[in-house]
């Protein structure tokens, strides 16, 4: 059996390619390493943030009080884990960009 017999036919990707060679590729390891370095670090923030808010409120009182008239700081907190979010989403979508051409660079190198 051929290392690429296991490919489904409808994934376009041609039985003459060698995944293993690309996996091992540099272009493939600096895919992997640039995703990872932005990756890694963002999740980090994004789980302390998110959790930080009903770690806060369950066990101190430092949110309570208030910020805008009735409006307490959880409550801004809590807004700003929205704002957290569509930035997360807003920088990841321009990142990926520089990652598609690492793709398309990984991919050609791999058609010869």
């Amino acid at each position: 059996m051929a290392p690429n017999d296991s490919i489904p036919k409808e994934t376009g990707v041609s039985a003459s390619i060698d995944c293993t060679k690309i996996v091992q590729s540099q272009s493939f390891q600096e895919l992997l390493r640039k995703k990872r370095n932005f990756i890694v670090p963002l999740s980090i923030f994004f789980i302390v943030f998110y959790f930080t808010l009903p770690i806060l409120t369950s066990y101190s009182k430092v949110l309570n009080s208030n910020a805008l008239g009735p409006i307490s700081w959880a409550w801004v907190f809590a807004f700003a884990q929205f704002i957290m979010t569509w930035t997360l989403c807003i920088l990841y979508s321009k990142k990926a960009a520089t990652f598609d051409q690492l793709v398309e660079k990984i991919v050609r190198e791999a058609k010869g």
